[in-house]
């Protein structure tokens, strides 16, 4: 069977125009990746409905800013910094406040637990809840990655002996690490100056992730928003190698008086519930407050990965 010769034109055509195309390319070069961003909506100290019904609590209100977000955006998460309910984090408070505020998204929710989670023995209403979403053998603790980030979530309430385990576990993340950027977060900071101030129990965990070169640390436990400048292992400005923090304790609960700032305090705010938005870029990241409908205060900023 003959070939057209029209045919035979044009696969000759496409044959020297895929030569002439390969000829200028300059020997060596890759394509560009194209970059990758995620983000994720932060908040801890979260679901209370002791006097509200679910749909009137602030969980519901700060629940919804994130529900909005991640209707537009697939690759969203949301990231729990701990206290996700309260009193004490019975199985009855996840199942009547947190499903119907931010269980709305659970299946995109990477989670950390706070002490009143630990109300129940053994946080047993947390472990319950999110299941395999709260990391292996209920630890607590969980690595994942979000685009070009390493993402760590800790565990901020284990005794002396656990708390070991998971600083050898961490090391070896750490160690291990590939990713250009490092984000961590559970529920006790090591700085703030809200009313529980100061906590040492992740200190070791704070000085490890400086000496990986870590970018960013999440908080919550006092019930506000405080956003603190690059500090180094002993606490110290570090705008270079430090780690940038923030204690977003916002989510739902009520907020708490604070203490006088601290030399490092950048920007802090008791009076507004909201989320912390964070995209998270293939080098650098950027930082939104968003408040809840009807309140203002807001707080906005970009930086670099070391």
């Amino acid at each position: 069977m003959r070939i057209p010769r029209l045919l035979v034109a044009l696969s000759t055509l496409f044959i020297l125009s895929a030569q002439a195309a390969d000829k200028t390319r300059k020997p060596g070069k890759k394509p560009v990746e194209k970059a990758v961003s995620t983000t994720v909506y932060v908040a801890g100290d979260i679901a209370d409905c002791r006097k509200q019904p679910p749909a009137e609590s602030m969980a519901a209100r700060t629940a919804e800013l994130i529900a909005a977000g991640l209707a537009k955006d697939n690759t969203a998460r949301a990231i729990t910094l701990g206290d996700n309910t309260y009193p004490v984090g019975k199985p009855e408070e996840f199942t009547k406040c947190y499903e119907p505020t931010w269980g709305r998204f659970k299946d995109k929710t990477l989670p950390s637990p706070g002490n009143h989670d630990y109300g129940m023995p053994k946080a047993l209403g947390y472990y319950n809840y999110f299941g395999e979403l709260a990391g292996p053998d209920r630890r607590g603790y969980y690595a994942t990655q979000l685009g070009k980030w390493l993402v760590l979530s800790l565990n901020s309430n284990l005794d002396p002996s656990q708390m070991q385990v998971q600083m050898t576990w961490l090391k070896e993340e750490l160690a291990s690490n590939k990713q250009s950027c490092t984000l961590a977060f559970w529920h006790h900071p090591v700085y703030s100056s809200g009313g529980h101030g100061n906590n040492k129990n992740m200190q070791e965990a704070w000085a490890m992730l400086v000496a990986a070169k870590a970018d960013l640390v999440l908080t919550s436990h006092d019930h506000d928003y405080e956003r603190f400048a690059p500090l180094d292992a002993n606490g110290d400005r570090d705008d270079k190698n430090g780690i940038r923090s923030f204690v977003v304790g916002t989510g739902g609960a009520k907020l708490t008086p604070m203490f006088l700032p601290k030399g490092a305090t950048e920007i802090r705010d008791n009076s507004t519930h909201g989320v912390l938005k964070l995209t998270l870029q293939d080098k650098s990241y950027e930082w939104e407050f968003m408040p809840v409908p009807g309140q203002d205060f807001t707080d906005k900023g970009k930086g670099v990965c070391h």
